[in-house]
């Protein structure tokens, strides 16, 4: 659609990509689904890892949010 985004995201996607997996594991399996989707126009907003549970929040070419989890 030619108009502007005038709002927040009414929905909010966590996309489970690393179901089962801790640590070091979890990482690169997060790390591997956001680098297949970055050349494909989304953008990675940041990393939430505490040494177990990783997260990497991203943006979609229209800038709604949406994680791997």
């Amino acid at each position: 659609m030619p108009e502007a985004k005038v709002v927040k995201n009414r929905v909010y996607l966590c996309v489970w990509v690393a179901t089962g997996l801790v640590g070091e594991e979890r990482l690169a399996a997060l790390e591997a689904e956001c680098a297949r989707l970055v050349p494909l126009g989304a953008v990675r907003v940041r990393l939430l890892y505490d040494g177990n549970d990783a997260r990497i929040v991203m943006q979609d070419i229209e800038g709604n949010e949406f994680c791997f989890d």
